[in-house]
């Protein structure tokens, strides 16, 4: 299926591009996210008259993004976990866990899934690096700090 991006999707195209994708990811994905839509004459012709509106509010989501990528940059968060003698945690820390911390401390609502693990959930004390995603052209590096608490 043919659809038009509305606004930058990752490994797919930028705002306006046509790309072909499979069916499924584009009804059950990229259209009720409303990221893209079906590219018919008519709406071909729809995005061009709000191409100028689109890629305002696209600047202005990149600039929000930016913005609090800077107060992200270089954070560590200290997240206190119930732990055993030997440092391995009762449970594990996720994204969620993260997600919380990082409100609780004042630095901003972000969502579950803006957060990369790239080792997965974190099951022992330590400091960990992760990512989060703001946009797709804002990734800021956070430091998660594990502390223990003795059960």
């Amino acid at each position: 299926m043919q659809v038009i991006l509305l606004e930058k999707v990752v490994n797919l195209g930028d705002l306006g591009d046509v790309v072909r994708v499979r069916n499924g990811y584009a009804r059950n994905y990229l259209i009720p996210q409303k990221m893209a839509r079906r590219a018919t004459p008519a709406a071909m012709k729809e995005f061009e008259q709000r191409r100028a509106e689109l890629e305002k509010v696209q600047a202005e989501r990149l600039a929000a993004a930016q913005e609090q990528g800077e107060k992200l940059n270089g954070v560590t968060v200290v997240i206190p976990q119930k732990a055993g003698v030997d440092g391995r945690l009762f449970g594990s820390v996720n994204n969620i866990n993260i997600s919380e911390a990082l409100e609780r401390d004042g630095l901003g609502k972000i969502e579950r899934g803006q957060i990369r693990m790239p080792d997965g959930p974190i099951k022992a004390i330590g400091e960990y690096p992760v990512q989060v995603v703001l946009h797709p052209d804002v990734i800021v590096d956070i430091t998660v700090q594990v502390e223990g608490e003795l059960a």
